[in-house]
């Protein structure tokens, strides 16, 4: 792989409102080995219909006075990237309207997220490029044309600095719903970096998409997966994201190149696994060496197994004891 993959320690507003909360959601993102700590910046009014409608299973009312409860103070974001930067890992967040736009801006974060809600929402997609800042867009909701529509408006702009994140926007998804060669498709349609957000409940999809060359992963977590919220139900535990975090360092391990094939661990195993050629018996200087004069068994010795046809028809030079391995330096050239 090119360079480790970058993890984003997804917290949305799984701190519920609370300052406190959202400092110890960094500090467990900091503590797992994440690479930033994603937040979401929601102003209600920017994202809901006033009134009362049908909205699925939801009490609209509800929804909308909850995100109001679970809005932090726009003083808290500069304070939460201080403590992110004493804890060295940087935050962004997802943004969702011109004002959450222009607020993360402000902090010169590292990227600029665009949820999969808005992959479609070109005006807030264009807004958000002219801040300068990289943006990673999830796919989720979205066929193939209506990524390449949001591509294309990028282009037009000649925006270029982006990531398109795969997505299925199910919660949880199941792992058998990840289809995850579109990654390939979205590599080979649009010559992008790409990466993975990830609703699953364990970290398969992750590493199986490490091998396809994605280069971010982003995972919701919380504090406590029993809290009421928008995405605490199928968020990983502090315990299971470090797990998580975890799992993808080490299969990007199996995947790393090596300096030589051979670590000492298996040169270790091949000593005393790998046969090699002995004398089943005493044989005498001048013998002809035959299949039946031959042993090829473990341990490894100085003639591996495949040096079989080296020695077979050969004279020996000298005398060799029985179980005495074969070296090249006691037979006719």
């Amino acid at each position: 792989m090119e360079r480790p993959v970058h993890i984003i320690a997804e917290a949305g507003t799984n701190h519920n409102g609370n300052f406190e909360t959202a400092k110890e959601l960094v500090e467990v993102a900091a503590d797992a080995g994440a690479d930033s700590v994603k937040f979401q910046i929601i102003y209600p009014d920017n994202l809901y219909l006033p009134g009362n409608y049908k909205y699925g299973h939801y009490d609209i009312k509800k929804v909308i006075q909850m995100r109001r409860d679970f809005m932090l103070e726009d003083g808290d974001y500069a304070k939460l990237q201080e403590h992110a930067l004493n804890r060295n890992i940087i935050l962004s967040a997802s943004v969702f309207c011109d004002q959450s736009t222009d607020l993360l801006a402000s902090l010169n974060p590292p990227y600029i997220k665009i949820a999969s809600t808005d992959l479609n929402n070109l005006r807030l997609i264009r807004y958000a490029a002219t801040k300068g800042i990289k943006l990673i867009i999830s796919t989720g909701m979205s066929t193939l044309s209506q990524v390449e529509r949001t591509v294309n408006e990028l282009s037009k702009i000649n925006f270029k600095d982006f990531i398109l994140m795969h997505c299925v926007s199910a919660y949880p998804t199941k792992l058998a719903d990840m289809n995850l060669n579109f990654i390939d498709t979205l590599k080979t349609a649009f010559g992008c970096d790409i990466g993975l957000s990830d609703h699953t409940q364990n970290s398969i999809a992750a590493c199986l998409a490490l091998t396809k060359g994605i280069k971010y992963i982003e995972k919701h977590y919380t504090l406590d997966p029993k809290q009421e919220g928008f995405d605490h139900a199928y968020a990983a535990d502090p315990d299971i994201f470090k797990r998580y975090v975890n799992d993808i360092r080490e299969a990007e391990s199996a995947l790393i190149f090596p300096d030589r094939k051979l670590k000492d661990d298996e040169l270790y195993v091949k000593q005393r696994a790998r046969r090699s050629l002995y004398a089943r018996k005493y044989l005498k200087k001048g013998h002809i060496l035959r299949d039946e004069d031959i042993l090829i068994v473990r341990p490894e010795g100085p003639l591996n197994s495949e040096d079989y046809d080296l020695i077979i028809g050969k004279k020996l030079v000298r005398d060799i004891d029985k179980n005495a391995p074969f070296t090249l330096d006691i037979m006719e050239n």
